[in-house]
């Protein structure tokens, strides 16, 4: 098992390292203290770096030229989206589209729906938001209760979903439903349905950072073309696995440099204060710095795996736990050695300039319980990996 990169590899690289660097006016740290943006206007900036990456071809990397992408390798995405966040680069607003969305029309959809929504996608002319959580139905998704039923050669879509990333701000929203009350996985759909219409309600939701960034959405008796179902009745599960499975790769490596440029802040703050000097703050750090390597090699091994034809397992939430279970635990160290500095608001006039300690720390709270909570997770290793017996 090779963990190195090849030549080509690392000639990519310092491609997108020099690319990012003539491209990106300024880290989105700075965008979101300047006090001129405000969250609709933070949406913008996200759009416009959107559109250089596609205009650069960095979107949908790994898919066929045909539709936008490059035919690029699983460990090129990899690098890809570790210099982006090594440069703190903006989050694009149609990353759950291009995740997910994307590889689900290619995969499923018709000619129809790839011509009509994929390039719209990736030029951000139209956001898109995921329609899968529901308010009873997080980590046990096959529990979703949101209802589409017959009108005509159509659907009326009924129920409500939650925690929708970027919902206040998306014009799209793909959707799980259920078509067949008796079957648990069986009996679900994947539809495209359109916001702006009657019988869909977005509503914001502050989270704990501040922020809105999230929304829950009600539907109504909401419309759903049978033109905009992907795939065939019944489908919706098996096609929701294939794609929450098509991203393992590109964020093995994404982390770890996200993670790693945190902690350069934190120690630069610290160096600063002089506090590098007591021992116990240094073995604090050296603990976060190794652990931190430790998740990157995890992230080489599951892409030379990948590399080598070998299909991403339950390793999966073993990196999913540390991952979260990290973040925590670097923020919480952050705002212990930092003392009250490391609480104040990004846009506080003594905050530190290198990271928004106060926001990270907030965050990393959700880690553990977004995209499969540890919980679940551990019940995935113990059956997967360790091979214990399930409850009956």
């Amino acid at each position: 098992m090779d963990l190195q990169f090849s030549a080509e590899q690392l000639e990519f690289q310092q491609e997108v390292r020099d690319w990012i660097a003539r491209e990106l006016p300024r880290p989105f740290a700075d965008e979101v203290r300047d006090p001129a943006h405000d969250a609709d206007s933070l949406v913008e900036v996200r759009r416009g770096w959107q559109r250089k990456l596609n205009d650069a071809g960095y979107l949908g990397m790994r898919w066929a030229t045909e539709w936008g992408g490059r035919g690029a390798t699983e460990v090129e995405e990899a690098i890809l989206h570790a210099e982006l966040n090594r440069a703190d680069a903006p989050i694009v607003p149609n990353f759950l589209g291009i995740s997910l969305l994307g590889p689900a029309l290619i995969h499923h959809g018709s000619e129809e729906q790839r011509r009509r929504f994929i390039p719209k996608m990736l030029s951000a002319d139209e956001i898109w938001c995921q329609g899968f959580s529901e308010p009873s139905s997080g980590s046990d998704l096959a529990s979703l209760r949101t209802r589409a039923e017959p009108d005509g050669d159509d659907f009326r879509i009924t129920g409500q979903k939650v925690w929708t990333t970027f919902g206040p701000w998306a014009d799209w929203i793909f959707v799980l439903a259920r078509t067949d009350p008796d079957d648990r996985h069986g009996g679900i759909s994947f539809f495209l349905v359109p916001i702006d219409q009657e019988g869909v309600e977005m509503r914001p939701l502050k989270q704990i950072t501040g922020e809105s960034e999230f929304g829950e959405v009600f539907f109504d008796g909401a419309l759903a073309r049978r033109e905009h179902l992907v795939g065939q009745l019944g489908e919706g599960w098996r096609i929701a696995m294939t794609v929450l499975g098509y991203e393992r790769g590109a964020s093995t490596l994404a982390n770890p440099a996200d993670y790693e440029r945190q902690l350069g802040g934190l120690v630069s703050a610290l160096k600063e204060r002089g506090e590098l000097e007591h021992a116990a703050v240094r073995e604090k750090l050296g603990k976060l710095v190794v652990d931190n390597e430790v998740m990157r090699a995890n992230g080489l091994r599951t892409l030379a795996n990948i590399a080598a034809g070998i299909a991403p397992g339950p390793e999966s939430s073993i990196e999913k736990i540390f991952w979260s279970e990290y973040h925590q635990r670097m923020t919480d160290a952050a705002v212990e050695l930092l003392g009250p500095q490391g609480m104040l608001e990004a846009r506080s006039p003594n905050a530190r300039t290198e990271v928004d300690w106060a926001y990270q720390y907030l965050w990393s709270r959700a880690g553990t319980i977004y995209s499969g909570s540890s919980e679940i997770q551990r019940n995935i290793i113990a059956k997967r990996v360790l091979r214990m017996p399930t409850a009956r």
